[in-house]
């Protein structure tokens, strides 16, 4: 596929909770503080967004990212700041619209939004949300939160609030608006639903061929000439490590990947995860782990055979260092985001 040379590379992280020296996990808000730490750094080395997710449990020690995201724009000068995902299904959307209206102006512009349902529930009863409104929930706040970043007043209604008749939301956006991508996992539906609402698609791509998301390309490219949408910029979402060399990147990410997935996969009924299936995961999947010419070449790739115009590496999977993540946030600044650049133009 031909790809637009106006791309965006950026970084996402969920605040996986970090071990101390014995082992324990490290307390919260020292993980937070390393967050912001690490956005700093991405920041300063070139990367063109971060992303924080949010989660509502043990794990992982982001629950409110605009919080966060606050105090790096307060840090930092260019780098574009946003969600990975918020999950709004079990938020109110006015209440989303103006904690990321009032992130852009302290930002000076510089935030996004990636809204979805999230790859965790655990938000649903907390707030007091039925997962029997799975659908519903994000059909309708989806619908309400594309009105609230285009219109200066809306009119709405449907079942899960009550109706809003000329509403204005304060505070406003500023004249560029604000940049809304629609977090995807894989299901067609969803992809359709992100062109009816003339919003910016980003895909979930946390294993296998990344080709096999080619079809979802298609199927968004003639959703948009038959609802008459234009097209918008499509980004991917992917896990990686990026290490001096390979061998030490996959070496290092192992047992903190294996943590992860092995307890996810406990409360999922997944297989076990094995390191002969993490490292054939690494060498033909969606996992970018490897020195910054191997991650590169494989970005690069990725994004080629797609065609899409910005990729977010998620560089923490599982308890993986502070110091490790570091130097993976300073190589994937100064060495893959110029080479990915390199390879593209050619």
């Amino acid at each position: 596929m031909q790809i637009d040379m106006q791309i965006e590379l950026g970084l996402d992280t969920f605040g996986d909770v970090t071990k101390d020296a014995n082992g324990a996990d490290m307390p919260m808000d020292a993980v937070l503080r390393d967050v912001v730490a690490q956005a700093v750094l991405a920041d300063q080395v070139g990367a063109d967004f971060i992303g924080l997710g949010e989660h509502h449990r043990s794990d992982f020690a982001i629950s409110s990212p605009e919080v966060i995201l606050a105090a790096i724009a307060a840090q930092t000068k260019t780098i574009r700041l946003g969600t990975a995902v918020t999950v709004l299904s079990s938020d109110d959307p006015i209440r989303v619209f103006q904690r990321f209206s009032t992130l852009n102006a302290l930002s000076n512009g510089r935030a996004e939004v990636i809204l979805g349902r999230g790859s965790f529930t655990e938000s649903y009863p907390l707030f007091g949300y039925d997962l029997g409104g799975y659908e519903v929930l994000f059909e309708e706040k989806l619908d309400l939160f594309a009105k609230l970043v285009r219109q200066d007043s809306v009119t709405w209604s449907g079942q899960t609030r009550l109706p809003l008749v000329n509403q204005k939301v304060y505070p406003p956006l500023g004249p560029q608006g604000l940049t809304t991508w629609v977090g995807v996992g894989g299901s067609p539906e969803s992809v359709v639903r992100v062109v009816r609402q003339d919003l910016q698609l980003m895909l979930a791509i946390i294993g296998g061929d990344p080709r096999r998301f080619v079809p979802y390309i298609d199927l968004y490219q003639r959703a948009c000439a038959q609802l008459e949408r234009p097209v918008r910029p499509i980004g991917i979402h992917s896990p990686g490590f990026v290490a001096d060399t390979d061998e030490a990147a996959q070496e290092t990410l192992w047992p903190h990947y294996s943590a992860m997935f092995g307890r996810i996969g406990r409360e999922r009924g997944w297989p076990p995860t094995t390191k002969e299936r993490y490292l054939d995961e690494v060498a033909r999947g969606s996992l970018y782990v490897g020195s910054p010419e191997t991650v590169a070449q494989k970005i690069a790739s990725a994004m080629r055979d797609l065609g899409v115009q910005r990729f977010d590496m998620k560089y923490a999977t599982g308890p993986v260092p502070h110091a490790d993540q570091m130097r993976c946030i300073e190589l994937y600044g100064t060495r893959v985001i110029p080479r990915v650049r390199e390879l593209l133009a050619q």
